[in-house]
This record gives structure tokens, C-alpha cells and sequence, in this order.
């Protein structure tokens, strides 16, 4: 497939949302059909239906400055990254799974292009170069609505909990955003309405549709692990609820006492009662299996 053309960004853009919608028995086919037999007319046909999905995607980014063209053309790359890499038999739609393609393809693009943060790119960078001013802003006005002000120690803590890294990447990721640092709730000087900044923000939210795909392939997942739990023997999967699917995951030792056991036949059951497991969830590739080792 070629690449985009930015010279027809509005043509492509509008054909792009007039795409047919795939129903899942035909999408299912014919990523069967591109992984089997490199059926180029069904990638294609897939790509196109999807390419809608890419572009709404893409424009999460503008804020940042890119091109919409470029942005476009990045996150048309990531569909292509995830029907290559796709597996059908897996039980997920191709949306759910390319929605995360998409968005590593046009944050490295953001990324490599923005002057700030071109000296990294870990996983923790990104989540604060994307969600750090969003994540502060919400804590300062909560601090402000409650008529406590956060100190700025006890905000760079809230943040690296909130997000999930280390505290020192998100002072020094700070650091660097300052310098052209200003108020999100400051009012855009070029907007006649008013409108602050932290408006333009990208909403993370999930659409209805990608709430409803992902509903479905939740449920499947839990079908699926409920159906393998089911063949365990009531002692296997006690010890599996208790070991791996507790809140607060117990010992051998503990378990042993219990079921009046030694530790070591206790691991053995357990070791048994994965490789049930792995048998039985075989067949749905690596959605559940990967969480078994």
C-alpha cells in the first residue's frame, strides 16, 4: 500500500470517512485471508474500512505542532504495522488491537520531532511528554475547588503515582517542559470565546465504540479463562485463585497447612494445574497464555 499523499490530505481524508463499517465475520475474514494467503485486495479492503480510525487518532496530536499530514501519514503506518502483526484466531477485533499500533506510531513521530525530548524516548518519557500537564492540571484544580493548594513536592508525587513512574523522571521531565511552561487555564489570546488552553487537550477517553469492542473482548477473555478454570480439579483451582488471582496472593507454606500438605507437593499441584491451563487456552493464541508464565 502507499504511503499518504499529503497533497491530497482533504479528498483523502473525506474518502477515508465514507469507508465501508466491517461487521466482525467479514473483518475476521479477511484478516484471515491477508495472514493466510497474502490476499492483498483484503488488506486493502481492511486497511481502508480502518483508515478512519487512524485519522481520528491522529488528530489527538495536533496540539503538538505536527502537520496533520504527517500525523496522518504516521498513524496510517501503524495500521499497516498492526494488520501485518494481527492474529485473527486470537478472538479480538482488529480495531482494539490497531488502536495501540496507531498510537506508537504517531507518538514516535511526535516524539523524534519535538525538541524538548529528543535526548529519550523510554516508555516513562512518553507518559509524561503526553499525560504529565494533563494529570497536573486535574490535581490543581482539584487542590483549588477543595481551597487547599497542593504544595509542588506533594503535585510531582500525585503525578508519578497517577501515571506510573519513578519520581525523579517526572521532576526532570518537568524541568524541561518549563521553560515554555504557562497556565492550562489561561485564556487563548487568538479564541474570541474565551476558550482556555487546557481545552485543546486531547480527551483520552474512550469513544462509544472502542467501550463497546472492548466490553466484548473482555468477556470473551473471561469466558475463556472461566471455561480452562472449569477443568481443574477443586484442589487445582483453589490453589490457583489463592496463588495468582487473590488480592493478597499466598505462600506455599501457608497453603500447605491448610490442605495439609508439604510445600513442595503444593508447587507441584500448582505447576499441574498450569500446564492444564496453557493446554486448554492453547487454541486463543497468546491473549491468556502469556499470562500463565
Amino acid at each position: 500500500m502507499a504511503r499518504y499523499d499529503a497533497s491530497h490530505d482533504t479528498q483523502f481524508t473525506r474518502k477515508s470517512m465514507k469507508a465501508e463499517m466491517l461487521d466482525a465475520d467479514t473483518e475476521h475474514a479477511l484478516a484471515v485471508a491477508w495472514r493466510d494467503h497474502r490476499d492483498e485486495a483484503a488488506l486493502h479492503r481492511l486497511i481502508s474500512a480502518y483508515m478512519r480510525l487512524a485519522i481520528s487518532q491522529a488528530a489527538k496530536f495536533k496540539r503538538y505542532g505536527a502537520p496533520m499530514n504527517d500525523l496522518i501519514q504516521e498513524a496510517s503506518l501503524g495500521l499497516m504495522k498492526a494488520a501485518e502483526k494481527f492474529d485473527p484466531d486470537r478472538g479480538v477485533r482488529f480495531s482494539t488491537y490497531a488502536v495501540w499500533w496507531i498510537k506508537a506510531s504517531v507518538q514516535d513521530h511526535v516524539m523524534r520531532n519535538w525538541s524538548l525530548v529528543r535526548t529519550g524516548s523510554t516508555s516513562s518519557q512518553k507518559s509524561l511528554f503526553f499525560n504529565m500537564r494533563r494529570v497536573q492540571a486535574r490535581f490543581e484544580r482539584e487542590a483549588l475547588s477543595s481551597g487547599a493548594p497542593i504544595e509542588h513536592a506533594d503535585l510531582m508525587e500525585k503525578i508519578s503515582v497517577e501515571l506510573g513512574v519513578p519520581l525523579h523522571d517526572v521532576e526532570s521531565m518537568n524541568g524541561r517542559l518549563s521553560g515554555s511552561d504557562f497556565s492550562l487555564n489561561a485564556t487563548q489570546s487568538s479564541d474570541e470565546e474565551g476558550r482556555e488552553w487546557i481545552d485543546t487537550l486531547a480527551d483520552d477517553s474512550a469513544t462509544t465504540t472502542e467501550v463497546v469492542e472492548e466490553n466484548h473482548d473482555q468477556a470473551q477473555l473471561k469466558a475463556w479463562m472461566n471455561n480452562a478454570m472449569s477443568k481443574l480439579s477443586d484442589r487445582e483451582r483453589f490453589i490457583v485463585t489463592q496463588r495468582k488471582l487473590a488480592e493478597d496472593p499466598r505462600t506455599l507454606e501457608s497453603l500447605g497447612e491448610e490442605l495439609k500438605l508439604s510445600k513442595e507437593r503444593v508447587r507441584q499441584v500448582e505447576v499441574a494445574a498450569f500446564d492444564k491451563l496453557r493446554t486448554t487456552l492453547a487454541g486463543h493464541g497468546e491473549a491468556l497464555t502469556g499470562l500463565l508464565h
